[in-house]
């Protein structure tokens, strides 16, 4: 360790007793507890990246603030990280495989997320959704008396609905599953959700596991994911499973699951979990996803494997749309001017949704380089293949600002009929 690596986590400042400090977090939970680091060791930290030691960091540190901090204390430092597991180190190694294996052996994946941005008691948990319902712009508590799975309405063929925390994005959330709820059940919902931390060869990841939430377990339809497992390794496409573990802390699926077994209880229907990581080479290069040999193949394993389907199939997507200002690395903050761009820029790529053009959407993103970041590009894309043609219905759109890391997320509910 005289040569320490920092993992790739989140570092964003906040305040503490006056003073600005920096917190790590590690969003795929290998690192279960968020570590506080003042300017000095954070200073240090952003140095290691495997070709400083000791006298290196002392020397940066020196040159930077005017003074020397004993190797002691850099030690101390190094220490109390690993022992965290923020840094790329045997002990790191140590607890992925221990997690790995731990993950492998349940059946479910448990409600990650539950008493930090929702409720973990059921009926605590159904009080706060429906408060939901009355939120400025959402649907009003008038809706929630609405019949449910008015056979009638019939049944959608696609829904997007956010993936940002529950009590951020809730009006959109609302509206979402209560369109959901006043339509015909769905029998099989394939849901895409975004991979905020994939980044190996596999661009797609499936569970074979239960969802675990509050209201019960999510069933997963585990026949329907072998087999299309089967077929996209049958056309040398990949493995489905390789990158399964991802499905353990990853919220932009457990957020859906729970609003599903509030909207629709935990029986008579179905989900396929999978997770798309990022298409943000594909942007670079300028290459359209569906021109991909790995994209166009699992396109085609799922689309041979729902073309044998008699159920009424539901494809959702959980996503959201722009990440701009500090905290997502650009060089400026969020004011009204850049709110009402990122506003104007995502209600255009709205409209390509709306016409149901895949090819438009993502050329829209490439032309301006994806600068707004929209993280949920990729699952949006897939699903928009898999409903080509098909017109869809803005719900809600919304912006949450976050005034203390200077930067916005926007996202948005849509129905596709």
């Amino acid at each position: 360790m005289d040569k320490p690596i920092i993992r790739p986590v989140e570092a964003f400042p906040m305040e503490q007793q006056d003073q600005t400090v920096i917190c790590l977090r590690d969003p795929s939970g290998l690192a279960p507890d968020p570590m506080v680091l003042g300017m000095g060791a954070y200073f240090l930290v952003t140095l290691f990246d495997g070709t400083n030691s000791t006298l290196d960091l002392q020397a940066a540190f020196s040159h930077r603030f005017g003074e020397v901090i004993p190797s002691e204390k850099i030690r101390d430092l190094v220490s109390a990280l690993d022992h965290a597991y923020f840094l790329d180190s045997p002990a790191f190694a140590e607890r992925v495989r221990g997690v790995r294996e731990e993950f492998r052996q349940s059946p479910s994946r448990p409600a990650a997320l539950a008493g930090l941005c929702y409720e973990t008691e059921p009926s605590r948990l159904r009080a706060e959704i429906e408060s939901y319902f009355e939120r400025p712009n959402a649907p009003g508590r008038d809706a929630l008396a609405a019949p449910a799975s008015s056979a009638a309405i019939g049944s959608l063929a696609g829904l997007i609905a956010p993936h940002i925390d529950p009590r951020r994005g809730a009006a959109a959330y609302a509206w979402a599953y209560n369109e959901l709820r006043r339509r015909e059940r769905p029998e099989l919902i394939v849901i895409l959700g975004t991979s905020h931390y994939g980044g190996g060869p596999e661009l797609f990841s499936a569970t074979r596991k239960h969802y675990l939430t509050p209201l019960g377990a999510v069933p997963t339809d585990r026949a329907f994911v072998e087999r299309l497992a089967a077929r996209y390794a049958g056309s040398r496409g990949g493995d489905l499973f390789a990158d399964e573990m991802l499905h353990r802390n990853e919220h932009s699926i457990e957020f859906q699951t729970l609003f599903l077994a509030w909207a629709l209880g935990v029986e008579g229907y179905e989900v396929a979990p999978i997770l798309v990581s990022s298409f943000h080479q594909m942007v670079r290069d300028g290459e359209r996803p569906a021109g991909n040999a790995r994209v166009a193949r699992f396109l085609d394993a799922l689309r041979e494997e729902l073309a044998t389907e008699r159920r009424r199939v539901l494809i959702l997507a959980g996503v959201d749309f722009a990440h701009v200002g500090r905290k997502f690395g650009d060089s400026f903050g969020i004011d009204n001017g850049v709110t009402e761009r990122v506003r104007r820029e995502d209600l255009a790529l709205i409209e390509t949704i709306k016409a149901g053009d895949p090819g438009g959407f993502f050329a829209d993103i490439a032309r301006e380089g994806d600068e707004r970041k929209i993280c949920g590009l990729a699952p949006m894309y897939m699903q928009l293949e898999l409903l080509s043609g098909r017109r869809a219905r803005l719900l809600h759109y919304d912006i949450a600002l976050e005034p203390q890391t200077d930067s916005l997320v926007s996202f948005a509910s849509l129905a596709i009929d």
